[in-house]
């Protein structure tokens, strides 16, 4: 019984270490991502294809067909993390129930399942056609994983939720003051696109974002100076949130340099780097998403560092 214990855990080991993306020493791990990024894009193209109706109906075996082949694939996929995400690193020291379900209500694991529940679901309730490639199209969303410039970017968002909250939050109250000055100046000579504020409101977001569509647009003297003042407001207003992202960007990979060279430094403490210490090193550049050219630089800026630390000093010439 223990020997079958131990068994089953190493399995369930192993399994976590193949579902876990990014792990280029494990040939094993790299194949299984790549197959599944070839799944999840065939899956894309094939719900974009599949809106061509005569194509559609010209292949529609061929289409189910490979959908049943997919959801089969997603579904072992998710049960195979469902199993084994409490031998992950971020299941330390929680019990199996609490770390599935921590797993299970997480955002990767939500779109797992959201890409394969509504072809279960399809054998007991009727789908819109339309309605149903909708929602198999969140499966490009499973890319993520396999994306660091897109995991990095939601790494981004989380960190600056705050900050973005209150820019929309701004966007959102100038929005609605564009919207009811523009019904006040505009309603009595334009009552069909200036009938109330809602209305109004399509306007105020093409205006603040100057896209400017041109289907609504003031004819009043008044009405035209006050939409001149909303466009220049939009200009500054709409980029918030942008400069927020790009210095988040810029704060998250400066951040990731820091702690790779850190540990580099660490590592040069004894002037040699060995094996394993190499492992480590490209294990970490991969899971930072740093690139070849920046761990380079780095590590000759730790070399630098080290030489610096022990060049003698020019006054005693001793060593510092």
């Amino acid at each position: 019984m223990t020997i079958q214990h131990s068994l089953f855990k190493r399995l369930r080991n192993r399994t976590a270490e193949i579902l876990e993306p990014n792990r280029s020493s494990d040939l094993v791990s790299k194949f299984f991502d790549v197959g599944l990024i070839i799944i999840i894009t065939l899956n894309v193209i094939a719900v974009i294809v599949s809106s061509e109706a005569e194509l559609y109906q010209q292949y529609q075996d061929q289409f189910d067909y490979f959908e049943i082949f997919s959801v089969v694939i997603f579904s072992i996929e998710y049960l195979a993390r469902l199993w084994s995400c409490i031998d992950t690193k971020e299941s330390i020291g929680q019990s199996a129930f609490k770390a599935r379900l921590k797993y299970m209500l997480s955002p990767m694991a939500l779109i797992d399942l959201v890409s394969i529940i509504p072809f279960y679901l399809s054998y007991f309730f009727s789908f819109d056609l339309r309605m149903l490639r909708i929602i198999r199209l969140v499966r490009i969303f499973k890319l993520t994983r396999y994306s660091g410039a897109m995991g990095t970017l939601l790494t981004v968002m989380r960190e600056e939720f705050r900050a973005l909250s209150a820019a929309f939050f701004v966007i959102f109250m100038t929005m609605t003051l564009a919207a009811s000055g523009i019904y006040v100046i505009e309603h009595d000579v334009q009552p069909d696109h200036f009938g109330s504020i809602p209305e109004s409101m399509w306007w105020a977001v093409a205006t603040l974002t100057t896209v400017g569509y041109g289907d609504v647009v003031p004819i009043t003297a008044l009405g035209k100076v006050f939409g001149g003042i909303i466009i220049f407001l939009g200009i500054g207003l709409v980029a918030l949130p942008t400069g927020i992202i790009a210095s988040g960007f810029a704060n998250t990979f400066r951040r990731r340099r820091v702690r790779y060279g850190s540990l580099l430094d660490e590592a040069l403490l004894d002037g040699v780097l060995t094996e394993e210490e190499n492992r480590e090193l490209s294990a970490l550049r991969e899971q930072l998403d740093i690139s070849g050219e920046d761990a380079e630089m780095i590590y000759k800026l730790a070399i630098d560092r080290l030489h610096s630390d022990n060049a003698p000093c020019p006054h005693c010439g001793k060593a510092r």
